[in-house]
């Protein structure tokens, strides 16, 4: 009985394993101790629900952007710091989801953490929304800074996922500390092969990725 359970157990984790297509990886087997916190698998995001094709709180990259994204981390853990995922690969189906959200005008929950001075009618124009992602290339990730030693996140200023000048990479009305914390993350990530979005300190995606103009739509699970 006990070779049967464990059979059907391997079998179980071997299925769940091949759903990802070629060219994807869990981000936790390359990097183990990485924090992992996926917002749309939850309410607590601009929506204020769960995100059509999250199903589980597990991170997923293309091979090439986790091998970079282990190098960051152990930078990180020199200074016993780790990197926090809060999205990495998007499907496209979530994409969607964002769009009808955005183009529900009258629904603004969340528009007192998220927007509170963005109108949004114009998330659109502004960039925050689009009706393609490069997260859905699998090679785009949203990230933070966690202190290992307390487990709390470095203060960079403003929230992940906050619409407004406030976040901008460029903006340096922030007090010293702050802006070093969003210092240290910027430094690390360029140097080991991705590039920013100026209106977004936590979202970055990999220079050469694999799978540009590629818009996956297989559910993160």
């Amino acid at each position: 009985m006990k070779i049967s359970v464990t059979f059907f157990l391997v079998l179980f984790i071997t299925t769940s394993f091949a759903q990802l297509p070629d060219g994807f990886v869990y981000v936790k087997n390359s990097i183990p101790d990485i924090k992992v916190e996926l917002r749309y698998c939850y309410d607590n995001n601009f929506v204020g629900e769960n995100v059509d094709g999250y199903i589980e709180n597990v991170a997923i990259l293309t091979k090439e952007a986790a091998m970079a994204l282990q190098k960051v981390q152990v930078e990180l853990r020199k200074q016993d710091l780790s990197l926090k995922i809060y999205d990495s690969y998007r499907p496209q189906r979530a994409v969607n989801h964002f769009v009808r959200w955005a183009k529900a005008v009258n629904d603004t929950i969340m528009k007192s953490q998220f927007y509170p001075n963005v109108n949004k009618r114009h998330l659109f124009s502004a960039g925050y929304i689009a009706s393609k992602s490069r997260h859905s290339s699998g090679s785009t990730l949203d990230i933070t800074i966690v202190d290992n030693k307390t487990g709390e996140e470095l203060d960079m200023g403003s929230p992940f996922d906050f619409f407004g000048k406030e976040s901008w990479v460029a903006n340096t009305e922030l007090a010293k500390k702050q802006l070093e914390n969003r210092g240290l993350l910027q430094k690390l990530m360029l140097a080991n092969g991705f590039r920013n979005y100026p209106k977004e300190w936590w979202h970055f995606t990999l220079r050469n990725e694999p799978y540009r103009n590629q818009y996956f739509d297989f559910p993160v699970e």
